[in-house]
């Protein structure tokens, strides 16, 4: 695809996600510096994901607190990891001082951030390393969201934990967190459950973890499940409603991430066992600074807490920052003192027995 069919790609993109208008992109260019800084924003998905949910609206927040008087930023979201580098190189022609970017696919987003660096263009990668050469990295740390999730699941689990089958549902292989999340939670698993079946979800899409999961169940029967590591809160919702849907139970435990308002519901209503609690406005607030100082060609380590590798670059400075279990017992001591929902948000009419019987109350 041509340079100028990728720009029109990407404000199709803009428009179809509701992001910034067409005329955002006029906004400040490469050299403009100081409060001319032009700054890209590519994610992963939008509407319900917690990418539209959390992390769109608390990247423009700080960008407009760090540097008011900047043009908008050029923020664009899809699932489709094409679309994604087509964006890229959109962002690359219209010369943006720095862009950040949450990659589908690292390794297929490789060729456009080599492009970028060519450009001048310093990448900021948010919460999955792309490969290249990135110029800052701010996520989790993946390993420590694994054991949280074997840990959690194993507590469950109770006494089928010394030797019960589980299944676990990963995300996709093209993620490189997937490979992160899994080492951590084989760190406490191994040698304890039984691993009945392994799935890498193929984009982290619902649909199919719905259908790996239907497929599990076929394979080791409906008593033949002690517990499900689901590696996040949409995977852990596409299974629970396979469990249903094959009539199991009581169900089993059911792990999940990203803490997402449907996902804390259902552990309010025991359908979901636990999440994993990330502080995205930590997350943003690191990758924001960085972007700005890269953007004004400012070191980062006072802003990095330490390096990482990717496959193809060394020494990426980094910060990885601490993930929380959260389950029933815990939702009012972590999301809601966080301020991430309120007790209302959560305790529709529906749950509020449920939702009393967890002291959430106001």
């Amino acid at each position: 695809m041509s340079r100028a069919a990728a720009a029109v790609a990407v404000g199709t993109g803009l428009a179809l996600t509701g992001t910034c208008a067409e005329s955002d992109w006029s906004g400040g260019g490469r050299g403009s510096g100081g409060d001319g800084l032009s700054v890209g924003v590519l994610l992963p998905g939008s509407g319900a994901s917690r990418y539209g949910q959390f992390d769109r609206p608390l990247i423009e927040r700080k960008l407009k607190e760090l540097c008011p008087h900047c043009p908008a930023a050029t923020v664009a979201a899809t699932p489709d990891p094409d679309v994604q580098q087509q964006q890229l190189d959109a962002l690359i022609t219209r010369g943006v001082d720095v862009v950040i970017v949450s990659a589908i696919d690292p390794k297929a987003l490789r060729s456009s951030v080599e492009a970028a660096h060519r450009a001048g263009i310093p990448v900021v990668a948010y919460d999955r390393l792309a490969q290249g050469p990135i110029s800052g990295y701010v996520s989790f740390d993946g390993a420590e969201i694994g054991r949280l999730q074997g840990e959690a699941l194993l507590k469950a689990m109770g006494p089928k934990a010394d030797g019960g089958q589980i299944v676990l549902m990963n995300g996709a292989a093209s993620d490189p967190n997937t490979a992160w999340f899994e080492q951590g939670a084989l760190s406490v698993l191994k040698g304890k459950v039984r691993i009945g079946k392994s799935y890498d979800t193929a984009g982290w899409r619902p649909e199919n973890a719905y259908a790996d999961m239907s497929g599990a169940i076929a394979a080791l029967g409906a008593d033949g499940i002690d517990g499900v590591l689901a590696a996040n809160d949409r995977l852990a919702g596409a299974v629970i409603s396979a469990l249903e849907a094959a009539a199991v139970r009581p169900l089993p435990p059911v792990t999940g991430q990203d803490a997402e308002l449907v996902a804390v519901q259902r552990i309010v209503a025991g359908r979901q066992y636990m999440t994993v609690y990330k502080s995205f406005p930590a997350e943003v607030d690191a990758t924001v600074e960085m972007a700005v100082a890269l953007g004004r060609g400012k070191p980062v380590g006072s802003i990095a807490t330490g390096t990482v590798d990717s496959a193809t670059t060394k020494d990426i400075p980094a910060t990885l920052l601490p993930s929380y279990t959260v389950t029933v017992g815990t939702i009012k001591d972590t999301l809601v003192k966080d301020g991430i929902y309120t007790i209302d948000q959560i305790c529709t009419p529906k749950l509020r027995s449920a939702c009393e019987k967890a002291g959430l109350t106001p």
